[in-house]
């Protein structure tokens, strides 16, 4: 991987101090680049130590910009001499009171921000966003639409809304005015990536992506009964971290990737740390049936009961194949990264032992 990198330039990365973005961050720095880290202030020490960290023990040098998604020009500094600018700060999130301040506008106005200053950046030619599979599908049952049962990158979400499933209506506004953007300037190229629900251990000692909330349930006794089925696409960070590199650097990438290793389910999750955590820790080894899931988990998870029909015991299928063909991508085994994760958070206290 590192042969594909050059080092002539710095390069920006938004959001760096995010779960996608360390793992980044560590693989530009191994490899002797300038990293430009956008990041909302920085002067807290505390959030930026494991950067530096990684920094001090890395051929390459980090330099800290402050910048804000919603503050029009923020990121024009932190650009400069940038060739290639790694668009990654989105929250990821379904817990929100309000979805427009909270989740749209983040999304859809910094990558409007980010990609209008790219556009009128002399020393930028490739800007790679950060998207999402849930820019491709709403619900699990969306797949059946799909060509052949199969999301591919030619497929658009056009199920989700500001009521239902905003974070999944964030990523396609937000990659939606990306591509309009770059279609109407031929300054840099393009290129989405489209990861499915990431997993595996976090280089920021307090990740607040959702994927650990979710494995916090299979560790603290939430899903001591069981996990329901709910269809989803796993990929490891690191593996991700790499797709982005090669998004970046390698010459013939281009258009929209589907980076996902796994085409699987809660419960496949959660039974991937039996053999080793089973007899210590309540993980999950069965089902919860569809009518309980459907009954309850408004009431016990604040899922709707619209979301359980159309998501739990549902087939969830990508095809992966052009991540592997233009990207160079090989994944991990879903229990590698799922027993690495769990075993960060056991050390971190996330279960409360």
């Amino acid at each position: 991987m590192n042969q594909l990198i050059s080092t002539k330039h710095p390069v920006l990365v938004t959001g760096a101090t995010g779960y996608v973005a360390g793992w980044l961050v560590k693989e530009l720095l191994e490899a002797g680049v300038t990293v430009n880290a956008a990041v909302r202030d920085p002067r807290n020490a505390a959030k930026l130590r494991h950067l530096r960290e990684i920094a001090d023990s890395s051929p390459g040098t980090i330099r800290f910009f402050e910048a804000d998604l919603l503050k029009p020009g923020s990121y024009a500094a932190a650009m400069k001499d940038c060739r290639i600018v790694f668009h990654t700060a989105s929250p990821f999130t379904t817990r929100v009171a309000n979805p427009q301040k909270e989740l749209i506008d983040p999304a859809l106005k910094g990558t409007r921000n980010i990609l209008e200053t790219a556009a009128v950046n002399s020393a930028v030619d490739r800007v790679v966003v950060t998207s999402s599979c849930a820019a491709i599908y709403t619900d699990a049952i969306d797949c059946r639409k799909a060509p052949g049962g199969v999301l591919n990158e030619d497929i658009w979400n056009t199920t989700a809304s500001l009521s239902y499933q905003p974070y999944s209506y964030s990523k396609t506004l937000a990659e939606r005015e990306a591509w309009k953007i770059a279609d109407r300037q031929n300054r840099f190229k393009l290129v989405a990536v489209n990861p499915s629900l990431v997993i595996g251990p976090a280089l920021n000692p307090a990740p607040t992506s959702e994927s650990f909330n979710i494995v916090r349930q299979m560790g603290n006794g939430t899903m001591r009964l069981g996990a329901p089925k709910l269809g989803i696409g796993a990929v490891d960070v690191r593996d991700l971290a790499r797709a982005h590199i090669a998004a970046g650097f390698a010459p013939d990438a281009q258009g929209r990737y589907i980076v996902s290793g796994h085409n699987t389910n809660i419960l496949e999750l959660g039974k991937t740390l039996v053999e080793k955590y089973g007899s210590a820790y309540p993980v999950p080894r069965k089902s919860v049936p569809k009518p309980m899931v459907w009954l309850l988990g408004p009431l016990m998870s604040g899922i709707s009961r619209r979301f359980v029909t159309k998501n739990v015991d549902v087939k969830w299928r990508a095809d992966n194949s052009r991540s592997k063909r233009d990207l160079g991508m090989t994944y991990r085994p879903l229990k590698m990264s799922m027993e690495d994760m769990f075993q960060q958070m056991i050390e971190t206290g996330a279960f409360g032992k």
